[in-house]
């Protein structure tokens, strides 16, 4: 069910794109809640889970400050 989530800060990666973020964020929901897809009465909740994480994770790069970069 679950691959590894690769590393999206520099120097392991240098460009990072919105579905690298969104890839990662999918990868821990579904880790999480046990479901590779979410039945329909729990797909908004699923959804909207990835969505959050998503953001969460673009702020977290975006805040990170790498030493020597």
């Amino acid at each position: 069910m679950c691959r590894s989530i690769k590393t999206l800060r520099p120097p392991y990666t240098e460009q990072v794109f919105e579905e690298d973020v969104r890839a990662a964020a999918l990868q821990y929901v579904r880790k999480v809640s046990g479901f590779r897809a979410p039945a329909a009465h729990n797909a908004a909740a699923f959804d909207r889970a990835v969505a959050e994480v998503t953001a969460a994770t673009r702020r977290l790069l975006a805040d990170l400050r790498v030493r020597g970069g």
